[in-house]
């Protein structure tokens, strides 16, 4: 039985006259670390924004789990639903609500887009900071956290629901060397559990040390070869 999660097939984007996306085809098994790499404005985010449903394309076809994204159409609101339970993303600058708490926003989308219980929803974001030990920030507004722990605080948001796909937009930014060899192993540990991760990134020594893959983005594909050196 094949473990292929996630396939992307010939998917174009333009944005005016500028094929943002001209074609990009790729493939993500369970269990993968797989890192987007590429200057920016190659397209390494739209790519994670259009798997999680968030950036309309003009051809190709995405598949995750049970949903079929196709270029140039709607996707139907069931279809988006269950896509939201099969893929979270984390972005670059967190974009955590800064009215709510660590656990408040954690909780949010598994009570208000799922319809699930307050006080499961609760006790399940407890238990993702203490898994990524930040369980003492639990009732800490996003501003009174570190970098660091806003950023855990993100992945637990987007594992709230339990999706087996996690997609993360330059993960490494605002990290310093230790964070970086910290999130790694975060990272890391949530392969162990069979999840499988997307990251677009500019840091190739995070990539090469942590990806189990490296995919390039340039010209609008995605390519395994190295980029030319400049």
């Amino acid at each position: 039985m094949s473990d292929l999660v996630l396939g992307v097939e010939n998917l174009h984007l333009r944005r005016g006259p500028r094929d943002v996306l001209a074609g990009v085809t790729f493939e993500v098994e369970r269990g993968e670390l797989v890192a987007l790499m590429g200057p920016s404005g190659s397209g390494k985010t739209t790519i994670l924004r259009a798997i999680a449903g968030l950036e309309p394309f003009h051809a190709g076809r995405i598949r995750l789990a049970d949903v079929t994204l196709e270029g140039g159409t709607v996707t139907p609101k069931p279809a988006l639903r269950r896509l939201r339970r099969a893929v979270g993303m984390v972005f670059q600058f967190h974009c955590l609500f800064e009215h709510l708490t660590a656990v408040g926003n954690i909780a949010l989308a598994p009570v208000h887009a799922h319809g699930g219980a307050p006080a499961e929803a609760d006790r399940r974001a407890r238990e993702l900071l203490g898994a990524f030990g930040v369980e003492h920030r639990a009732d800490a507004l996003p501003r009174e956290l570190s970098g660091g722990e806003a950023q855990r605080v993100a992945i637990a948001r987007a594992l709230a629901v339990d999706p087996p796909v996690l997609l993360m937009d330059e993960p490494t930014a605002s990290l310093d060397a230790a964070r970086r060899a910290e999130l790694g192993d975060l990272l890391h540990g949530l392969l162990r559990q069979r999840r499988t991760l997307v990251i677009a990134t500019h840091d190739e020594e995070f990539a090469r040390g942590w990806a189990t893959r490296v995919l390039h983005v340039g010209d609008g594909v995605v390519s395994t070869a190295a980029p030319a050196e400049p």
